[in-house]
């Protein structure tokens, strides 16, 4: 009697353990990714996490109406690429999960996608690997006319090549010491660049690894890569602040979005690309000013937002 109630105390610590070992928000937390029930203190504290300004989401009515005008001005903003020969491009950053690729499908949806392209590159082979570390991203850069969009650049050697040990400290130092030098060739070429950096918070990290988990159409953006760095949220923040910091400059300013509403932080980024090109019939109304609450520049602005400042 004695060993099998041993062993039903054995199974139910067991039981308990079962999941991933977290300090979020100062607390000691236990998730299990595979619990098809959101935990009810991811759910309470996802929108407002790493200290968002919005306790709710923009109305979808008010979002949709709004997208449509700046869509609108994106579609302008092509025919003048096109007529003058001016060249963009935006690369887009941040943590997984942050809404990178649904935040570039919005930017390039109406854009005739035969000059507004989007790179997304897998893992260098071997040819590439012996190359100069740049070298496979430039070959995807714009020609005359055309806006070119990166679903993650050349900016994963600070980030996870860095955090997930793939890159030496050596080779991570060698990029944050030469990314400054390339980025100022590539503004003084002429051609317009945007860095832009998506942040969230962590529990609103995990509601999105949760729902991708579970979601039968998209259970394959959920990797073992995204589980391994559920635990390592600390270091891809300190990876960041560092990146930001040390890439940051006047010539090639870093894009801060707060991206827990993904229908705020689209907007943002689209008004951010608007209002810095001077193409022709641009309408100012309509693009409307930026929210200065979930949009700023550089390591100034992360560091206030982290601190409540704002």
């Amino acid at each position: 009697m004695a060993q099998k109630s041993k062993k039903t105390n054995q199974s139910k610590h067991e039981k308990e353990d079962v999941g991933i070992k977290l300090t979020v928000a100062g607390k000691k937390r236990v998730f299990d990714i595979n619990e098809p029930k959101l935990p009810e203190w991811i759910q309470k504290n996802a929108l407002t996490s790493g200290n968002y300004p919005y306790d709710k989401k923009m109305p979808r009515k008010e979002y949709e109406e709004t997208l449509q005008d700046l869509q609108i001005e994106l579609v302008k903003l092509q025919s003048w690429l096109l007529e003058t020969g001016e060249r963009v491009v935006a690369l887009f950053e941040g943590r997984d999960a942050a809404g990178k690729g649904g935040t570039i499908f919005t930017l390039r949806q109406y854009m005739n996608p035969r000059t507004a392209r989007n790179v997304a590159l897998p893992k260098p082979d071997e040819t590439e690997s012996g190359q100069w570390y740049f070298q496979r991203y430039v070959r995807h850069f714009p020609t005359h006319g055309e806006f070119v969009t990166f679903d993650r650049s050349w900016y994963n050697r600070a980030g996870v090549e860095a955090v997930m040990k793939f890159a030496t400290p050596a080779q991570v130092e060698t990029f944050l010491a030469e990314a400054p030098t390339f980025e100022k060739l590539i503004v003084s070429d002429g051609i317009r660049f945007f860095k832009i950096w998506l942040d969230i918070g962590q529990e609103m990290q995990l509601k999105r690894f949760h729902e991708r988990r579970h979601s039968p159409l998209k259970h394959w953006k959920f990797s073992k890569m995204d589980e391994a760095g559920i635990t390592l949220w600390d270091d891809y923040g300190k990876a960041a602040d560092r990146m930001i910091e040390r890439t940051h400059s006047a010539m090639a300013p870093w894009t801060i979005v707060k991206s827990n509403d993904k229908r705020r932080a689209r907007l943002a980024v689209i008004r951010r690309v608007l209002l810095s090109i001077p193409y022709a019939d641009r309408n100012i109304s309509a693009i409307g000013p930026e929210d200065e609450k979930i949009i700023g520049a550089g390591p100034d602005f992360l560091r206030n937002a982290s601190e409540n400042l704002i």
